[in-house]
């Protein structure tokens, strides 16, 4: 079946154009997953190494590890709202996963991904640490001297802000690629090769 006005030819190469910028919702899993693990894994390890212990010092007095609980949200902001934060990161997940099925676009699978990843990391940590039932204190541990302590999750939350706040300001949409790929193939259908 065709779509009404387009050649066979031309259906077919619309649909493969989408089902080539349909593989961008494995990238974005693979960075989610990627961020999710490495804020998983560090917080296990910073919590069975260096909690309750002096601080380490990784770059000067700039940068050390030092684990903290924190059960509210960036710099330690709304502690008596831990469940409402809970609440926010399930509606960001859903509103990425939603937005997936209209990702065509590397960097935005990307940013996506970071997002994801983040918004996961902490959301394990206030369904499951101590004291539970959506209540659970995140994990920090990267202390940056005059800023905050923050975990992995945080920095691919703001990682991926950025770069979405970024792609919104040059006009790149979700399926951006697909769309200037289109253009290419109707300019090329416009003049055909050897036409003078």
């Amino acid at each position: 079946m065709t779509t009404p006005g387009r050649t066979t030819g031309e259906s077919g190469a619309g649909r493969t154009e989408r089902a080539g910028g349909g593989r961008r919702v494995p990238l974005l899993l693979a960075v989610a997953g990627a961020a999710y693990l490495l804020d998983l894994g560090s917080k296990v390890a910073v919590v069975a190494e260096l909690e309750h212990r002096a601080p380490v010092k990784v770059f000067g007095d700039w940068l050390e590890l030092r684990v903290l609980r924190n059960s509210g949200a960036a710099f330690g902001i709304g502690e008596a709202a831990t469940i409402l934060f809970t609440l926010i990161a399930v509606a960001v997940t859903v509103v990425i996963v939603r937005l997936a099925r209209k990702l065509y676009s590397a960097p935005w699978a990307v940013a996506l991904g970071l997002l994801l990843g983040g918004g996961l990391g902490n959301l394990t940590d206030r369904l499951f640490r101590t004291p539970g039932d959506f209540r659970g204190a995140v994990v920090d541990f990267l202390h940056i001297r005059g800023f905050s302590v923050m975990n992995f999750a945080d920095c691919a939350i703001v990682c991926g802000g950025v770069l979405i706040v970024l792609f919104s300001f040059l006009g790149w949409e979700l399926d951006n690629k697909d769309k200037l790929e289109e253009k290419a193939g109707e300019t090329a259908v416009a003049a055909p090769p050897g036409a003078s």
